[in-house]
């Protein structure tokens, strides 16, 4: 009888133990599993937010993708220029890595830094690091006024104050190559493509005279 006490009471004894270890682990999960999804969220909004941001702004620049062919025409519009080329808005460097390439030395200018980053390592992949630059950097904040080739995917509702800010810029050897959109007032030199793979090209001589020839006009004094 005492021996059957004894079995029972023991096994009563492992019952609780099983169930406190039951309590104890869900009591644990209880405290890992929202530090886990916190930690999850953080890290997924700190990915997404540098894509998102831009769109919240007022001149925003998305990351779309270059294709193939924007590429080409792109490279066959600088062909036979020289001097330093820089891409505003880089997105993930695949123009600069392609005009480094083809002998350029190329910097590329974007607001995500996981695109940069990524873009670095791009370039050191295929080779042409030594050759390129890309900072992460708000291009309403950088002048451009060093660069001779200029190239930018640009947004329909941005292009009217880049020209602008690219008209009081640059020098009078620059090439400005627009991308998906023309420019509003300048009138390209040469355009080349199709559809969304169509890019201009701009003479900085053309467009800073037109504007030199405005500012005369509104003083009154005939052109010459």
């Amino acid at each position: 009888m005492s021996k059957i006490l004894a079995e029972g009471s023991a096994s009563q004894e492992v019952t609780l133990l099983t169930i406190a270890d039951e309590d104890a682990n869900k009591r644990n999960w209880g405290v890992l599993l929202p530090g886990i999804i916190g930690g999850t969220l953080v890290a997924l909004y700190s990915i997404a937010i540098p894509f998102i941001a831009p769109a919240l702004r007022k001149h925003c620049l998305p990351f779309v993708p270059a294709t193939s062919k924007q590429i080409e025409n792109v490279l066959i519009m600088l062909k036979g220029r020289k001097g330093m080329l820089v891409d505003i808005g880089s997105g993930d460097g695949r123009i600069v890595i392609a005009a480094a390439k083809v002998g350029f030395k190329a910097v590329g200018y974007e607001l995500n830094p996981w695109l940069v980053w990524y873009s670095r390592y791009r370039a050191w992949r295929e080779g042409v690091h030594q050759d390129v630059n890309f900072y992460i950097s708000d291009l309403w904040k950088v002048s451009f006024s060093q660069y001779t080739n200029i190239v930018i995917f640009g947004v329909p509702q941005m292009m009217l104050q880049l020209e602008k800010k690219l008209g009081d810029e640059l020098l009078q050897d620059a090439t400005v190559i627009a991308c998906r959109f023309p420019f509003p007032h300048w009138r390209p030199n040469h355009s080349f493509g199709e559809g969304i793979d169509t890019v201009w090209a701009y003479d900085s001589r053309s467009f800073r005279m037109e504007k030199e020839g405005d500012k005369a006009f509104v003083k009154g004094i005939p052109p010459s």
